[in-house]
């Protein structure tokens, strides 16, 4: 029995043969495309479990691949681990921030990235159960969890991945107070090189969207909470 379907997107033949062929080993259904374009148009296409995407692709680049899909119903709750040979902070953090669930620095070992993958696959799945069908509400505000939509009087809100995982965290204890690191650490992970700074700019983008909603209150010198009443 399968233990999933995985799209590999990479324009290194070598690399796309070599993960195939251990993924394969395990267990797991592997597709494998070599351009952002195509990856965007497969991944909508067969919905796969699980994308091992690469940062620097021709044309479109694995930064607005990973955009695109999350912008996209279908596709949005697709896990994605990054593979990147640029080591540079800034460029794993955007791809972090456009949505992407995972990073691996090239050369990687393939039991890692497996491993990682397993992983992340796990977490997802259990989330999912967990949230299924679960709505919290505040006033006109609703946040549907199972479905990852958020709306205010019945307006969609047009949420960043973060943004919605951010929310998410927060609305889930109304009340409780989250410091920036504890944000980045229950989001990302605590070996993610996300930085502080970077919630402080989610939460103003996040404000801008919730409106008078007025959702989020500042708690100084340590971090944010959800209103609680």
């Amino acid at each position: 029995m399968s233990k999933g379907r995985i799209l590999v997107v990479d324009d290194e033949e070598d690399i796309l043969e070599l993960v195939k062929y251990n993924l394969e080993r395990e267990g797991y259904l592997v597709d494998c495309v070599g351009t952002g374009e195509e990856a965007i148009e497969r991944a909508a296409a067969i919905r796969p479990d699980g994308i091992l995407l690469d940062l620097m692709l021709p044309g479109v680049d694995g930064i607005e691949v990973c955009r695109e899909l999350r912008k996209n119903p279908d596709t949005r709750t697709i896990p994605i681990i990054m593979m990147t040979a640029k080591g540079e902070e800034a460029d794993v953090v955007s791809g972090l921030e456009v949505g992407a669930d995972d990073y691996v620095p090239k050369p990687f070992s393939t039991k890692v990235l497996i491993a990682r993958l397993r992983a992340l696959l796990r977490r997802t799945a259990e989330k999912k159960d967990e949230e299924a069908g679960e709505l919290i509400r505040r006033g006109t505000f609703v946040l549907d969890l199972g479905r990852r939509e958020a709306s205010i009087a019945g307006k969609p809100l047009d949420l960043t991945f973060t943004e919605f995982e951010i929310l998410r965290l927060l609305a889930k204890r109304p009340g409780w107070v989250y410091s920036r690191s504890r944000i980045v650490n229950e989001i990302k992970g605590s070996d993610y090189p996300v930085t502080e700074r970077a919630v402080d700019v989610q939460i103003v983008g996040l404000r801008k969207k919730l409106g008078d909603a007025d959702l989020i209150e500042t708690v100084r010198g340590v971090g944010y909470k959800f209103k609680s009443n």
